[in-house]
């Protein structure tokens, strides 16, 4: 899918790449993204993703492609020409700066209205980050996760038309993460501002944004909405990235793929010519256990329990497919059923796999 475009309020990329030697991080991306929307860029470690970032912001150049902001070619224009707020994953606070100071630094430097407006301005947003009593506080007299609200006003304030979040929630503990992350879409939806988001966290990224780019090794393999990522994956790596779940590999036949001696049921195999070597994709909450042999369920073996408080993870493996193993969940109160080393039966709809030629 590298060709699809994505777009970026007003911003289009045509072909981006970029080289460090022989060593290519974008393999030729393009991109546009409506007005008001959030899009992350999700994808593991060296995909490339915040170097696309950093481009987008002027920090690195193409080796080749072109960047056009409402209509300009902003390609080879530095940072401070291109009315874009950056966020970082570390705050890049001025120490020596108060919150209120250092969220008027980019009005005050621009020349941007008198005094008293760039201190109303640096009040409301800090009011808005939720950080109107920490105004007179230094960086160092702020918690973490205060000092990333601090440095997304101070993004804000300078009025861009696109902002750029480079993974600014890794730094923190899960549970600031979490809440930070609300704040950051209550404030995208309420500011209707366009945003990239960077992250590897998948459950970030589907949580948080209209649409998902998931890139590798310098490609973007695909971008749907977060449902769409997660219930039809494009291909094997999206498959395998985004959410848990089980990967069997066999051959069509009929409404089924033959794993091994096992037929296991899976409709969307039927659209494939009979024979195919294909992968099954199948997530945890389609497979429902049962203690004895159920009609259309195969048999299996617990091998693993993992508690999540409400639900308890099952990792199975499948009796006679070859390197089969899936995934179910179960309520935690029921998961006593269900122990390590335990004959199991597996069953899930014929319509809830995904299937996909190899």
């Amino acid at each position: 899918m590298d060709g699809t475009q994505i777009a970026i309020s007003g911003v289009s990329l045509t072909d981006i790449q970029k080289s460090y030697g022989a060593r290519v991080v974008l393999a030729g991306i393009n991109m546009d993204l409506a007005q008001g929307e959030l899009l992350c860029l999700l994808g593991p470690s060296g995909c490339g993703k915040t170097t696309l970032l950093r481009i987008l912001a002027g920090f690195e150049t193409p080796s080749a492609g072109k960047i056009v902001l409402n209509g300009t070619d902003v390609t080879r224009l530095p940072p401070n020409k291109r009315r874009m707020g950056m966020v970082f994953q570390a705050y890049s606070l001025f120490p020596n700066m108060t919150a209120l100071q250092n969220v008027r630094f980019g009005p005050r430097v621009r020349g941007a209205g008198s005094t008293a407006s760039q201190l109303a301005e640096a009040e409301r947003l800090l009011g808005m980050v939720g950080l109107a009593a920490h105004a007179q506080k230094f960086p160092h007299q702020l918690s973490g996760g205060q000092q990333q609200r601090v440095a997304l006003a101070r993004a804000l304030a300078v009025k861009p038309d696109i902002l750029l979040l480079d993974e600014p929630l890794s730094a923190l503990d899960a549970k600031v993460r979490t809440q930070l992350r609300s704040e950051i879409r209550r404030i995208q939806k309420e500011t209707g501002i366009t945003t990239v988001f960077v992250t590897h966290d998948q459950e970030e990224a589907l949580s948080i944004s209209d649409r998902v780019a998931v890139m590798n090794e310098g490609h973007v393999l695909q971008i749907a909405a977060p449902a769409a990522i997660y219930q039809e994956p494009a291909n094997a790596f999206v498959a395998r990235f985004i959410g848990a779940g089980g990967v069997l590999q066999g051959r069509t036949e009929g409404k089924a793929v033959r794993a091994g001696s096992v037929l296991l049921p899976a409709n969307a195999a039927a659209i494939l010519p009979l024979g195919t070597d294909v992968e099954l994709f199948l997530r945890p909450e389609h497979v429902t256990l049962h203690v004895t042999d159920s009609a259309g369920a195969v048999r299996a073996e617990v091998t693993e329990q993992t508690f999540f408080g409400s639900l308890t993870r099952i990792k199975l493996g499948l009796h006679d497919v070859p390197q089969g193993e899936i995934w179910a969940d179960v309520p935690s109160d029921r998961a006593g059923h269900f122990s390590p080393g335990a004959p199991v039966w597996a069953s899930w709809q014929p319509e809830s796999p995904r299937v996909l030629a190899r």
